[in-house]
């Protein structure tokens, strides 16, 4: 499933758990990706739970597709 993702799709996500350095988001039924804290804001946000809650809608980018270790990279930051 994760080769039908493209770098530059644009999803309505929700958050499904919250980690220190960011958020994993399901971005398809049971596909998740990882939205980096780095990526959420222009702004420098100390904390994930500042942003976003666990089961709160999320738009997010696709920004990296790693095939061999099945990891999706999500940027808020990005969506136009």
């Amino acid at each position: 499933m994760i080769e039908n993702i493209k770098v530059g799709d644009v999803y309505e996500g929700k958050v499904k758990g919250i980690k220190e350095y960011g958020a994993f988001v399901e971005i398809e039924p049971g596909l998740d990706g990882l939205c980096h804290i780095s990526e959420f804001s222009d702004q420098r946000i100390n904390r994930v739970e500042d942003v976003v809650n666990v089961g709160d809608p999320l738009k997010v980018k696709v920004i990296k597709v790693d095939l061999d270790k099945k990891r999706i990279s999500l940027s808020h930051k990005q969506v136009e």
